[in-house]
């Protein structure tokens, strides 16, 4: 099976312009998690998660119209074509340890996006097989926590009112 047969389309997107008030009111509007952002010629520049938005609100403390999507955007993105098998998904998934990947056309503007969830119903349609084993296997990867980069220490009552 191809990833265009699976994928969830139409996708919508936001502008790498926009500030995250704009992405938050989509993901409210089309109950998503995650917006591929575009460039001007509609090109995949980077995408943001429901995640992104809530720690860039709680680090950077400005109500979300004031906080541009290009500092909370994840740059890098894993992406896949159309074409590629939905084998190639979940490979990409599990390596790269993510829920949902755009998929892209030639020119790199998104055309769609597999998730996690669209994986499970795949795998909840077919007959018992290797898919199965499979989709657990995706799971677990996508699923490891992450080596921590630093540990923040969380905000005691005592500090905020000497910061007051």
């Amino acid at each position: 099976m191809h990833v265009k047969e699976l994928m969830s389309h139409p996708v919508v997107t936001c502008h790498a312009r926009d500030h995250l008030d704009v992405p938050a009111r989509l993901m409210w509007e089309y109950d998503c998690g995650i917006i591929p952002v575009v460039d001007d010629e509609g090109r995949l520049t980077g995408v943001i998660t429901d995640r992104d938005i809530t720690m860039a609100a709680y680090t950077q403390g400005q109500a979300l119209a004031g906080i541009p999507v290009t500092s909370a955007m994840a740059k890098q993105v894993l992406a896949i074509h159309g074409d590629e098998l939905v084998e190639d998904v979940e490979r990409l998934m599990r390596d790269g340890q993510v829920r949902r990947v755009p998929v892209i056309d030639e020119a790199g503007r998104p055309i769609g996006l597999v998730s996690m969830n669209d994986l499970a119903q795949l795998t909840a349609r077919a007959k018992k097989s290797g898919v199965d084993r499979e989709l657990v296997q995706t799971l677990a990867a996508v699923c490891r926590p992450r080596p921590r980069a630093m540990t923040l220490q969380p905000a005691t009552s005592e500090a905020l009112v000497k910061s007051a």
